[in-house]
């Protein structure tokens, strides 16, 4: 968490953390497709639940006691945004996250108006999601949006295959909600209900994946030329683009590209189907 104080009406940042490569903990968190049902919400994800700090036997209290040695991230938040919210009237904050941290990013205010904090909610500014996997089913989305409204965006860069997972389809039923803004390989945006290519794996899109990770590889050796200094790729992301030419997938999740977007992107604001 992160204050900007520089005037009267403050700006709290709210950051969760993504995955890290060799959290093992992490992973398991990602890959625990169990659902956790919210009455009168929807089902969850649960291992993400797990992950902000849901309580064995006992679900979401609205109070805890905090254990020591042990920090349950949801509550301790909670905590400190509370005082610093009473400490200043005019402050105001963000939720943000990237990949796992944009799961938990979305879920934190979810919680919050589980737990009727609608004092707390009313200052929430938006919510800002980068490479954000799907978080649960419909009904939780009606949910979440029928409380945030126009405050919540998830950032989805090119062919990224993080946000098309867990499978939106019959089985599995998770979905994704609210507003979603598109940044294709040149880094021009658009806002569109849905990424393309949703579930990733779709033969229609094996030759347009494969061309894009071709493209991004080039990229790297001259994007500092053209763009700048701040723009120069080392060679770690270099080799990371390697990989891409086998999962085109992975090297678009890299916090880097969505940096990108954002600085560089023009953004098309239109509504898409």
């Amino acid at each position: 968490m992160c204050r900007d104080n520089s005037s009267d009406e403050e700006l709290i940042v709210v950051a969760f953390r993504g995955t890290e490569p060799f959290d093992a903990v992490a992973w398991c968190t990602d890959i625990d497709f169990s659902w956790y049902h919210l009455p009168d919400v929807g089902k969850v994800h649960g291992g993400f639940m797990k992950a902000l700090g849901l309580q064995k036997h006992k679900g979401w209290p609205k109070e805890i006691k905090q254990q020591k040695g042990r920090v349950y991230a949801y509550y301790a938040i909670r905590e400190r945004l509370r005082h610093l919210l009473r400490e200043n009237e005019k402050a105001k904050f963000i939720v943000t996250g990237h990949s796992l941290g944009g799961a938990l990013a979305v879920l934190f205010p979810t919680v919050l108006a589980i737990h009727e904090e609608e004092w707390i909610l009313e200052r929430l500014e938006g919510v800002y999601t980068f490479g954000q996997p799907r978080v649960g089913d419909e009904k939780l989305g009606e949910f979440v949006i029928g409380r945030l409204g126009g405050r919540y965006f998830r950032f989805v860069y090119n062919n990224d295959m993080v946000p098309r997972l867990p499978y939106d389809d019959s089985t599995l039923l998770f979905k994704h909600f609210g507003t979603c803004v598109y940044y294709d390989v040149i880094y021009k945006g658009k806002i569109v209900s849905e990424e393309p290519n949703k579930n990733y794996f779709s033969l229609l899109t094996v030759v347009p994946k494969y061309w894009n990770a071709t493209v991004e590889l080039m990229r790297s050796f001259v994007i500092g030329y053209v763009r700048g200094p701040a723009y120069k790729e080392g060679w770690t992301m270099k080799l990371f683009r390697l990989v891409g030419l086998v999962i085109p997938g992975l090297p678009p999740h890299s916090p880097h590209d969505y940096v990108n977007s954002t600085r560089l992107g023009p953004l098309k604001i239109s509504k898409s189907d």
